[in-house]
């Protein structure tokens, strides 16, 4: 589901260049973003001059009517119409305090309408802004060209980019994220700091395994939750061959897991599986995992916090489900092409076809019969955005790598879920993870939104991205 996006809007004037341009330029910006169903909390012409901004007063007016609605603002949107008064809006963005991402864009002029009383001088004046800005110390977005009309298809673009870094950073600002069981023993590479993600406003709210398993003994076959897990496990994916015990035990961990994550206010889990579910359970979580994330609730294995959270950045930039994958293979002699696969948990989402079945690898270690209830088929091709965020112990931060590429038709037979991923420049990014240091996993979305994560990682949330192009 889409979310409805609203931006505050804040249109420049300045006095001895043409009103008109601000009264006009007005009116095109509401109308561009409702076009694009994007609501705006803005000065109307009975508060200001025809709504923009051009005293310190108007500035107090704006900044009032921000804070108001500071609940509902995912961003602002700065138009210049013409050059328009630096100071006011620095004031503006410095009183409301919002904390959102801010995006600068300026209207170009015409070569046909340069007098004075046509011209705007938009193109000096965002430099201007920009100046005052950055001496605020309040960080800014650019639209990709300099000047752009909000009616062309530059900034068409530029504002499904800019939505997608705003959803990004509301949603990672204050987030809780559930973790359920302890880091697999052999995991080293999925260790990480609840430190560092508490000082960037989010909350790890851990559980035991027992507890999960201990609630699940309580519960009755009969039970109504149980029952409805069960019907839409079953029209979830095809289930021929899965024993029905199986599934039974998948239907009673997912009422479980879903009660316990209304209860502590979570919006996603990682959970251990490897290998205790399977060996005390007698069952793997990925099917109960995949159909969370396929509902936009990320589930990421292995008790993997940081590949969780990646997913669920990229979610909020695409609005669509992620998964989580190991870059686990070549493929054959092609420098830019890797085999991308899990066991799998990907959510239905990213499947041409998909069946349940057992988990050929870690059956070899509990036995077949522990081990049904994973989702194998081929990713679909298309495009891929790709994002692993990991924490810095001693920096003190968060870092990470972001970029783009497609999944691909190549052949391939295996198991689990799996594709072909192609990546320009792949080795250089292969060398940029092995020379820093980053974990094996990746999460992956089927969309085009890197430089709308680069921009809310960097720009504002303060993570040290690579951004791989």
């Amino acid at each position: 589901m889409k979310k409805q996006m609203t931006m505050g809007l804040i249109i420049g004037n300045r006095g001895f260049f043409p009103d008109h341009l601000a009264r006009s330029g007005r009116e095109e910006m509401i109308r561009v973003l409702g076009a694009a169903g994007v609501s705006a909390v803005a000065l109307g012409p009975l508060e200001s001059k025809h709504g923009a901004l051009e005293t310190r007063e108007d500035a107090k007016k704006c900044a009032a009517m921000f804070d108001a609605n500071r609940d509902k603002i995912d961003g602002v949107i700065v138009a210049l119409p013409n050059f328009g008064e630096e100071r006011p809006i620095a004031e503006t963005l410095r009183m409301a305090r919002l904390d959102v991402p801010v995006l600068i864009q300026a209207f170009p002029d015409k070569i046909d309408s340069m007098s004075l009383k046509d011209r705007g001088d938009s193109f000096c004046g965002k430099m201007s802004l920009c100046n005052n800005l950055t001496q605020y110390g309040i960080p800014y977005s650019l639209t990709s060209l300099h000047t752009e009309a909000p009616d062309s298809e530059h900034f068409k673009r530029d504002l499904e980019w800019f939505s997608g870094a705003c959803r990004v950073v509301k949603g990672l600002r204050r987030l809780r994220v559930g973790a359920i069981g302890a880091r697999p023993a052999a995991f080293n590479t999925v260790r990480f700091s609840e430190k560092i993600l508490e000082a960037n406003g989010i909350s790890v709210e851990p559980v035991d395994l027992s507890e999960i398993l201990g609630r699940i003994q309580r519960l009755n076959d009969s039970d109504e939750a149980v029952a409805r897990k069960l019907e839409l496990i079953r029209g979830y994916i095809p289930t021929a061959g899965v024993p029905a015990e199986s599934l039974l035990r998948m239907a009673r961990l997912a009422a479980v897991i879903d009660t316990w994550m209304a209860e502590v206010d979570v919006a996603m889990t990682t959970i251990q599986c490897w290998t205790a579910i399977e060996e005390y359970y007698g069952v793997v979580p990925c099917t109960v995992m995949s159909m969370m994330s396929n509902s936009m609730m990320p589930s990421a294995c292995e008790l993997d916090v940081c590949g969780m959270i990646a997913m669920y950045a990229l979610q909020l930039a695409s609005e669509t489900p992620s998964a989580l994958l190991d870059w686990n293979n070549n493929y054959g002699s092609d420098p830019n092409k890797a085999v991308c696969f899990h066991c799998s948990n990907l959510p239905k989402h990213f499947f041409e076809e998909v069946r349940m079945d057992f988990q050929e690898i870690i059956a070899g270690t509990v036995g077949r019969e522990n081990a049904y209830g994973t989702c194998v088929g081929r990713i679909k091709t298309g495009p891929l955005t790709y994002l692993r965020l990991s924490t810095r112990d001693s920096a003190g931060k968060i870092a990470g790598y972001v970029g783009e590429g497609r999944f691909t038709a190549d052949p391939l037979e295996t198991f689990g879920g799996y594709s072909v991923a192609e990546i320009p420049n792949l080795q250089r990014l292969l060398r940029h993870i092995c020379e820093q240091g980053f974990e094996h996993h990746v999460a992956a979305n089927l969309s085009s939104v890197a430089a709308a994560v680069c921009e809310a990682g960097s720009r504002y949330l303060g993570w040290d991205l690579y951004y791989h192009q």
